[in-house]
């Protein structure tokens, strides 16, 4: 079980993050709290293991207190303010959910958080809300490039290749390269959308063109298709109409 802690000023959010932390197995609230003061004294405790944190608060606000507690316990962003998520995503914040926060899009970073604080126990599934494809269409991550970290939509990806030192992100109108590598990039996708399908290759599922033996076609790119992944690859495409 992952503990975890509530802090937001406004009481109908603590609301709605309380009743979504009642329906994942995984997780236990400890408690929800208006006071981020009360909270940071929890944390430096060492009782709480994840912290749903608001960004714009009166007495401290949540970049304040990420900064104080010090890597003391993982954190996941929760605000209404998508500015603060570059902020945030340097002070190496699990995930930020902007509100309004929908329950499939909780779940998902309540599945990275599992998958971060304990890493030997699989995620338990739990009946969620039918994902939209507004939501993925609004969606996006940050990588960061040799200057500077650089905001990517998830639905422009057409598939991720990693070499010795990098990993370059292809989208259609440019060609994105990071040194982050492709174990965190594959955390940090959708397996919904995206999978790995070679060592060297992430793709995203509906941008495949077509497939050919143990090749994918994405527009002119062919990917191959590894003996690892082989069996999962093609019985998640079975499932799908592409």
């Amino acid at each position: 079980m992952i503990k975890c802690l509530v802090v937001d000023d406004e009481p109908l959010a603590l609301h709605i993050l309380e009743d979504y932390i009642s329906k994942v197995p995984f997780l236990q609230l400890v408690k929800a709290t208006t006071n981020p003061i009360e909270a940071l004294t929890m944390v430096q405790d060492g009782s709480i293991d994840l912290v749903f944190l608001d960004v714009q608060m009166p007495e401290l606000t949540g970049i304040q207190f990420l900064r104080i507690a010090n890597g003391k316990t993982k954190v996941i962003l929760t605000t209404a303010y998508p500015q603060y998520a570059l902020e945030g995503y340097e002070l190496d914040v699990i995930d930020y959910l902007l509100k309004p926060i929908a329950f499939d899009r909780f779940y998902k970073a309540a599945q990275k958080a599992q998958s971060i604080i304990c890493p030997v126990t699989k995620p338990v599934p739990v009946a969620a809300e039918p994902v939209q494809q507004d939501d993925f269409m609004t969606d996006f991550t940050f990588v960061k490039t040799e200057h500077k970290i650089q905001k990517v939509y998830l639905h422009d990806i057409l598939f991720i290749e990693g070499l010795k030192d990098y990993v370059s992100i292809f989208t259609p109108g440019e060609r994105i390269i990071t040194l982050q590598g492709m174990k965190k990039m594959e955390d940090a996708l959708p397996d919904r959308h995206f999978m790995r399908v070679h060592k060297s290759y992430i793709v995203a599922i509906n941008k495949i063109d077509s497939i050919e033996r143990s090749r994918i076609f994405i527009g002119d790119k062919i990917i191959p298709v590894g003996d690892t992944y082989r069996d999962e690859f093609f019985r998640i495409i079975d499932g799908k109409n592409i």
